[in-house]
């Protein structure tokens, strides 16, 4: 089953994508927040219960030297990197499978290196690698493969050597699915992917809790860029003409970083229980693919950002939530008495009730980009959910609560979860305007928490240091109600 860690030997020659998925830490000081504690899972100084930390990613220093034997090598820094990731994986399932998962876990032995550029590399599981910048497994053979001319060398260069690690452990994890009889030729090719995704995650926790000889990550930008490479390798946006890719394909960005984080926080058992009833549940009704309307015209993907357009998502939000004291839009830089401004392009002013607009900058965020611009992902959700995020300040403001600090940025992202989540349903407003959340919206959304984190954040723009919390927090709100983000971040 091949991975789509394909994107990329051309689309990512793109500084401006790891320069946005960059976080610099700052030292936060633990506190002790009355009531009942915090889930380690959305505490603001960890990832997944663990330390939050910046440092090196990538090979240590002290590696051992990687064995085995790759067909086809040129011996070069890519299959060396490679196959140290190999014997790194290798090495971890070593311990975890046994107990773990049905029969006994067997080593692949058999593996294969490529350049995607060169038009007389050998076949490989049947067909030619030329032109496809790829990795995968074949399980007929045994192999896993990797392209060392394209893939590997621009995913070291845009976001680091753990790329590769955590590409091999997806390709490692369709042979244990094989191993332990958890797919056959019926299963979905979803379930296949999202299942190696989430292998992947329970390798890479491996490494991030320190158990790895040869590798090691940060769990602030390291972790941060191996999930940017995940969003990246997201299915193409699903249209009418393209729906087989709901179980065929290889997932959503939301999808995949779900999955990969599933397996971060819970480990193999998480993994094990991915099946396309657990998928579509987890879908519920997030939309993952473009319909048509009654005239039979595909949805839109994205609309422009205008006056016109936020008018319209604060219409909708006053119609979702029914607050006594909706709060109001101003264009514009204006001073506001009890809050300095930050560098967000929307503001929420107390004293005012007003969300003040940077329109020029919320629609630079909202025009549609991808990868091949040097972007991450972006649409009109990137500012949309930035907008509706202060407008979740409003509604936390209204009921008395701390617009700051790291409870208030957790609590925002998580409310505009649940914005989004409500914005799915079909509503012509009493303006006779419609606004709706389609396919493509919740992945530029989740890419805008990586990189920049404003819809996470509080009244002073500043959020929590881990892109991975971030995005749990906007995950708990996609299947949660206001009350319970109120609980969870009081």
């Amino acid at each position: 089953m091949a991975s789509t860690f394909r994107v990329i030997a051309t689309v990512l020659a793109a500084t401006a994508v790891v320069g946005a998925v960059t976080v610099l830490l700052v030292n936060y000081v633990a506190k002790v927040v009355p009531g009942e504690p915090m889930t380690l899972l959305y505490d603001p100084n960890s990832v997944g219960g663990l330390a939050v930390t910046d440092g090196p990613s990538g090979l240590r220093d002290d590696a051992p030297a990687p064995t085995g034997t790759v067909q086809d090598t040129d011996n070069g820094e890519m299959d060396k990197l490679a196959l140290a990731s190999v014997n790194d994986v290798e090495q971890f399932w070593e311990q975890a499978y046994p107990g773990a998962l049905h029969g006994a876990f067997r080593p692949i032995r058999n593996f294969a290196s490529y350049d995607s550029r060169n038009p007389q590399t050998p076949e490989l599981c049947g067909s030619s690698p030329y032109k496809n910048p790829n990795a995968f497994y074949c399980h007929r053979d045994r192999l896993i493969a990797w392209d060392r001319g394209q893939l590997l060398p621009a995913g070291q260069k845009y976001f680091g050597q753990m790329s590769a690690a955590a590409l091999i452990a997806h390709e490692y994890g369709h042979a244990i699915q094989r191993m332990a009889s958890l797919v056959n030729r019926r299963t979905p090719v979803i379930v296949f992917e999202q299942q190696a995704d989430c292998f992947a995650g329970t390798y890479i926790r491996w490494v991030a809790e320190g158990h790895s000889p040869r590798m090691t990550i940060s769990t602030g930008d390291g972790l941060n860029k191996v999930l940017a490479a995940a969003i990246a390798i997201r299915d193409p946006l699903i249209t009418p003409e393209t729906a087989e890719l709901l179980e065929e394909g290889h997932g959503t960005a939301l999808d995949r970083i779900t999955a990969f984080q599933m397996g971060f926080n819970t480990g193999v058992t998480a993994c094990t229980a991915i099946n396309i009833d657990e998928i579509d549940q987890r879908r519920g009704n997030l939309p993952i693919a473009l319909t048509e309307d009654a005239d039979g015209d595909q949805q839109s993907a994205d609309a422009p950002i205008n006056e016109q357009s936020l008018e319209t998502l604060v219409e909708l939000l006053n119609q979702i939530y029914a607050p006594a004291d909706p709060p109001e839009l101003v264009y514009g830089s204006e001073p506001c008495p009890d809050t300095a401004a930050s560098e967000a392009p929307a503001n929420y002013c107390p004293a005012t009730n007003t969300i003040s607009l940077d329109l020029p900058a919320l629609a630079e965020l909202g025009t549609p980009a991808d990868e091949s611009s040097r972007v991450l992902i972006q649409g009109d959700n990137t500012a949309m959910s930035i907008v509706a995020s202060r407008y979740m300040l409003a509604l936390e403001h209204q009921k008395g609560l701390t617009l700051t600090g790291d409870n208030a940025a957790l609590r925002t992202a998580c409310l505009t979860g649940v914005t989004n989540r409500d914005m799915a349903d079909p509503v012509t407003l009493p303006s006779g305007q419609r606004l709706q959340l389609t396919a493509g919206d919740l992945d530029e959304a989740v890419a805008g928490l990586l990189t920049n984190g404003w819809a996470a954040s509080g009244n002073d723009g500043e959020s929590v240091p881990a892109g991975f919390t971030r995005i749990m927090a906007f995950r708990s709100g996609l299947t949660s109600n206001p009350d319970q983000c109120f609980q969870r971040f009081p």
